[in-house]
């Protein structure tokens, strides 16, 4: 059987542009004598749709886009991923389904039985689960088609243990039926730190069940989320015969795999490596590219100062972006060093970015003359730190309207954990580019865009952290030297531990306490953050909602 893969970029609540990419993704594969076509994971909505599952209206046009699509599905079939309408007199109105189209009509609707409800996915708040098992035949062959978590056991690979219903997984039950095949769809986002595991959850399901496995996952930016495709086809034995391009459109037409098939005529692609900072690489880029043509905006304006974190989200929105679709202010004070304004302007010449410098000293002079009567002699502090944050976003925010620019933000996860950063100063934006990867990473990834050639200046990567607001300023002089402060924050944060559980592993307890007294008095400068680009499998957004007012430890 040959079986085209269909890892496509869509567009919540696009119903029209969706459906179209499908049935020509259709006619494609057909003209290439496919049997079969596979789409993930409500294709014809585009994932996550959110509340648009709400609308009436939309779940109309969406399931009136399946029989359109349907249509089109004579002499191939398909499975796509929609939602469909719940028949039953109780529970919410609809599925999260994949529908099987043959000979031009819905031949079967799968629900999804297991709905996540943990870190981004809410998916009990929009849909009601399935209970039945069922497989599909083609041409002559059983296929049990499952949706995402139906297919997932996490528990031999970490504590969630989610993805079991009464003990078995849906797949238990549709293996009863002896399928030649089994099919994921599936709308699984980016996480460095979780792709690996997913690959091994694919090949451990095939191998368990002696059955070849695809999986086919959608690919691009999301707002928040990055998907990154990596769709893939598993022989019986565990083997990874085929994967689709990493974060890109890809369609690939294959055969399924049968005993005494010779496999080189398959690509037989490497595992994900234990280094994933190119990869998270890639899926940045592809987040920005995503988000701004998503939205209709083609311009960013980035606040350059000489820094690593400006630097790294400057090379990241130019190779996204393109180096016309992007500005670079640099805003200097009487405390900006001479050798960062010297570093920011050698990276926009050698990038070939256009660049202003607007300097903020008098405004900043003004800003103390003006308050001076009230401040009297007290001592200089943070108050006027921030006013020259809050100064620089001032002019970033007036080159964006102005120009139709967006502002990309530069602050880190290490930051932003801790509260380093000042609101409505430099935490402004429209998108948050490095909140979710700590600083320590910011320096790994700074080194992997230089890899092939100088991007970034080197002294840049080398000199010493400071946000250079008061003469001879470090970030040192705030916090714990982030190659201490990032390992407790990942713990914390990622790892959901106590500081118990973190102080018992044999870090400093002073040091635990204050980290996690940071965070603890930081959630209300999070909550007013742009949308962080999610990289990991704990981002600050909607995978971590802590109250505001809150006692914990």
């Amino acid at each position: 059987m040959k079986v085209a893969l269909a890892q496509l970029n869509y567009i919540p609540g696009d119903i029209a542009y969706n459906r179209a990419k499908i049935i020509s993704a259709v006619n494609h594969a057909q003209s290439q004598s496919a049997d079969l076509i596979v789409f993930s994971e409500l294709a014809i909505t585009g994932y996550p749709p959110l509340d648009l599952l709400q609308r009436t209206d939309l779940i109309n046009e969406s399931l009136a886009a399946a029989n359109e699509i349907a249509t089109h599905c004579t002499g191939i079939a398909a499975i796509v991923g929609g939602p469909s309408l719940n028949t039953g007199d109780y529970g919410k109105s609809i599925h999260n389904s994949a529908f099987f189209m043959h000979d031009g009509q819905i031949r079967a609707v799968i629900n999804k039985i297991l709905l996540p409800t943990y870190d981004v996915f809410d998916e009990n708040r929009y849909f009601e689960p399935g209970t039945t098992f069922r497989t599909v035949e083609l041409k002559g062959e059983r296929i049990a088609i499952t949706i995402c978590e139906d297919i997932w056991d996490e528990q031999p690979f970490g504590d969630r243990g989610v993805c079991r219903l009464y003990g078995v997984t849906p797949l238990d039950e549709l293996i009863k039926e002896k399928p030649s095949l089994i099919i994921n769809i599936a709308a699984n986002p980016f996480s460095h730190n979780r792709i690996k595991i997913r690959e091994e959850i694919f090949i451990k399901n095939a191998v368990e069940y002696k059955t070849p496995l695809i999986s086919v996952n959608q690919t691009g930016g999301y707002t928040d989320l990055i998907f990154d495709g990596s769709s893939m086809l598993i022989d019986a034995d565990g083997t990874l015969l085929e994967k689709l391009a990493f974060c890109k459109e890809d369609i690939r037409i294959t055969e399924i795999p049968t005993a005494g098939m010779n496999r080189n005529k398959y690509s037989c692609p490497a595992l994900f490596p234990g280094d994933m900072i190119g990869y998270i690489h890639r899926a940045l880029v592809a987040g920005i590219s995503d988000f701004f043509a998503k939205s209709g905006l083609k311009k960013a304006v980035v606040g350059l100062s000489g820094g690593i974190d400006s630097a790294v989200v400057l090379a990241l929105a130019t190779e996204a972006l393109g180096t016309d679709n992007t500005l670079a202010v640099l805003m200097p004070s009487v405390y900006s060093t001479e050798h960062s304004v010297k570093d920011a302007i050698k990276m926009t010449e050698d990038l070939k970015v256009p660049h202003k410098i607007v300097s903020i000293e008098e405004a900043r002079q003004v800003f103390v003359k003006t308050l001076k009567p009230f401040f009297g002699d007290r001592v200089p502090d943070v108050t006027e730190e921030n006013i020259q944050a809050r100064l620089r976003a001032v002019i970033l925010m007036a080159f964006a309207n102005k120009f139709g620019y967006m502002v990309l933000n530069t602050s880190n996860k290490s930051e932003a954990a801790t509260g380093y950063g000042t609101l409505y100063g430099d935490m402004i934006g429209g998108l948050s580019v490095l909140g979710d990867i700590y600083k320590t990473e910011v320096y790994r990834l700074a080194r992997e865009i230089n890899s092939e050639r100088e991007i970034i200046p080197v002294r840049i990567i080398t000199k010493a952290p400071s946000a250079e607001l008061r003469p001879g300023q470090l970030d040192t002089d705030s916090l714990p030297p982030y190659d201490q402060l990032d390992p407790v924050l990942y713990r914390y944060i990622d790892l959901e531990r106590s500081p118990r559980q973190i102080i018992d592993e044999g870090f400093d307890p002073d040091l635990v306490e204050k980290v996690a007294k940071l965070v603890r008095t930081s959630e209300f400068k999070r909550r007013q953050s742009p949308p962080v680009l999610r990289v990991s499998s704990k981002s600050f957004g909607s995978g971590r909602r802590i109250p505001l007012i809150a006692k914990y430890h």
